[in-house]
C-alpha cells in the first residue's frame, strides 16, 4: 500500500495509536518496533480494542481477511504518512531544537501563537522520530501555524526529523553539554544540534537567532533568512534585532519590549533564573515577528506557568522548592547553581542527582559540578546517584545511592525556613523526594 492510500485511509479514521494499550476507537494502529517491544505482537489486540486498521511489517500476523495493511517497515510508513499529512499545509512550521530549554521555549512560543493564530503544537515531550509524526499527523485542518520540538541523542536524527517535518522556520535554544555520548562530545553536539540550520539554509527557510547564546550566528550563517534577537538596555526599533531589556531577575524574571508604536510593554514572568531569559526572549522574539499584538503576547508570557518538574516554584510550609527534576546536563545544572546561589538570604539546600548520556566524560563532570556546589558553599550539599559517589566520597559530601535512600533522610528532618533546589536527570526520580508517606 503507497502513502496515498494510506492517507485516504487516515482521512477517514482521523487518528493513529502506536500503544495497543491507548487505543482511541476508530484508529489506525501502527506496530512498532523497540528494543524491548514488538508492536505486531499486539496488533490484534489492537484491532479488538476498537483500531479499524492495524499496520504491521510481520506477515505472520496479518491474517487474510482481517484488517490487518502488510507494509516493509511500520515506523518508515508512520513517518512517510506524517510528511504527506504535513505536506497538505501551506503554513508557518516551526522546528525547535537545542540543548536545554527546548520544551519550555515551545510552551511559552505555543501561547504566545495561540493568541492571535490558530497553533499546533508538540504536546509534553513528544520529540523523537515517533513523537513528532505524532504530533504532525494531529494537526487538524484549521491549523494556521505548527511548532514543533525536536529532540536528538545522536547525530543525523534532527535532519531526520527535518525530512519528515519540513519545518520552514525553526530555532536552536543554545549549544550545551547534553547527550555527549550520542553525540560524541561537544562539537558532536554543535554538529547535531545545526542540522536544523543546514535544512533550513537548502530550503531557504527562516532561521531566529539569539545573539546571547554562543555559536548560534556562525552555525545559522548559512541561512539565508535571520532573524536575530537580543538584550539591550535601550530598545530601538530601528535596530535589526528584535531587543529585549532585562528589568529584574529575582524572583522571577521581569523583561520589556517595544510594541508597534515604540511603547514599553512589561512583562512579569513566572520564570526563575536566567537561564530561562533565553525562553521568555524567544517567546518575545516570535511573537514580534508572526505579528501578535503586544498585549496578547504579554498576557501569554504572564499566564504561563511552569510545570512538569520544569522550574516549578513550591511553597512547602516555611520553605521553598525549585523542583528542576525533568532533565539535567552539565550546561542546565551549572546555570541552575549559579542561580540558585544568587537568590536573596536564607537557608539554602542543593540536592543534586545525576546526569545521564555523559559517556567517558561523566566523572570528569560529575566532579566539576560537585566542586561548582561546594565553591558556592550552600548551607548543605546532598548528592544523589551512583556517577556522585567517588567524587562525594573523596569530599565527604552527603551522598545517597537513589531517591529512596535519600527520601527516607530527608523527610525525617525538621524543615523550615529554608530554600531547596532539587536539579537532575528525569531518570533518577527526584520528585518522589516529595511524595507524602
Amino acid at each position: 500500500m503507497d502513502v496515498n492510500e494510506l492517507y485516504e485511509l487516515f482521512q477517514q479514521s482521523g487518528s493513529v495509536s502506536t500503544d495497543s494499550r491507548k487505543i482511541v476507537p476508530g484508529s489506525i494502529f501502527f506496530a512498532l518496533r523497540g528494543d524491548r517491544f514488538d508492536g505486531n505482537r499486539f496488533a490484534a489486540t489492537a484491532i479488538q480494542e476498537g483500531a479499524v486498521y492495524a499496520v504491521v511489517d510481520d506477515p505472520s500476523v496479518a491474517i487474510p481477511g482481517q484488517p490487518f495493511i502488510l507494509v516493509e517497515d511500520a515506523l518508515i510508513s508512520l513517518q512517510h504518512l506524517a510528511r504527506h499529512h504535513r505536506r497538505q499545509f501551506h503554513i508557518p512550521v516551526i522546528g525547535i531544537t537545542g540543548s536545554n530549554g527546548k520544551t519550555t521555549t515551545k510552551e511559552l512560543v505555543s501561547s504566545v501563537l495561540a493568541s492571535h493564530s490558530v497553533t499546533h503544537f508538540t504536546r509534553g515531550n513528544l520529540n523523537n522520530h515517533i513523537g513528532v509524526c505524532l504530533t504532525l499527523l494531529a494537526m487538524s485542518e484549521d491549523t494556521e501555524v505548527a511548532v514543533v520540538e525536536m529532540g536528538a541523542n545522536a547525530q543525523g536524527e534532527i535532519a531526520t526529523l527535518c525530512r519528515i517535518a519540513e519545518p520552514t522556520h525553526g530555532l536552536v535554544t543554545n549549544i550545551g553539554k547534553a547527550h555527549l555520548e550520542g553525540f560524541g562530545g561537544g562539537e558532536g553536539v554543535k554538529k547535531g544540534k545545526s542540522e536544523l540550520y543546514r535544512y533550513l539554509a537548502e530550503r531557504k527557510g527562516t532561521a531566529f537567532v539569539n545573539q546571547e547564546e554562543s555559536f548560534l550566528a556562525d552555525l545559522s550563517s548559512k541561512v539565508t533568512k535571520r532573524i536575530f534577537y537580543g538584550l539591550s538596555d535601550t530598545p530601538s526599533l530601528e535596530n535589526r534585532p528584535i531587543e529585549i531589556k532585562l528589568l529584574a531577575e529575582q524572583p522571577f524574571l521581569k523583561v520589556a519590549f517595544l510594541d508597534e508604536a515604540g511603547q514599553l510593554v512589561e512583562i512579569q514572568s513566572r520564570l526563575i533564573g536566567r537561564y530561562n531569559l533565553g525562553n521568555l526572549m524567544t517567546a518575545i522574539a516570535l511573537g514580534r515577528y508572526f505579528k501578535a499584538p503586544s498585549l496578547k503576547i504579554k498576557a501569554a508570557i504572564e499566564g504561563y506557568v511552569p510545570q512538569m518538574n520544569r522550574s516549578q516554584i513550591i511553597p512547602w510550609n516555611s520553605n521553598t522548592i525549585i523542583l528542576d527534576a525533568y532533565n539535567a546536563n552539565p550546561s542546565s545544572m551549572e546555570a541552575a547553581l549559579r542561580n540558585f546561589a544568587s537568590m536573596g538570604e536564607g537557608r539554602k539546600v542543593a540536592i543534586l542527582g545525576a546526569m545521564f548520556e555523559l559517556g567517558e566524560e561523566s566523572p570528569a563532570e560529575h566532579a566539576r559540578i560537585g566542586a561548582l556546589a561546594e565553591e558556592m558553599a550552600f548551607d548543605q550539599t546532598l548528592l544523589v546517584g551512583k556517577e556522585f559517589e567517588v567524587f562525594a566520597l573523596s569530599r565527604k559530601i552527603p551522598f545517597y545511592p537513589d531517591v529512596q535512600a535519600l527520601r527516607s533522610w530527608f523527610q525525617a528532618q525538621t524543615w523550615e525556613d529554608t530554600h531547596f533546589l532539587i536539579k537532575g536527570s528525569r531518570g533518577m526520580q527526584l520528585e518522589k523526594l516529595l511524595d507524602a508517606g
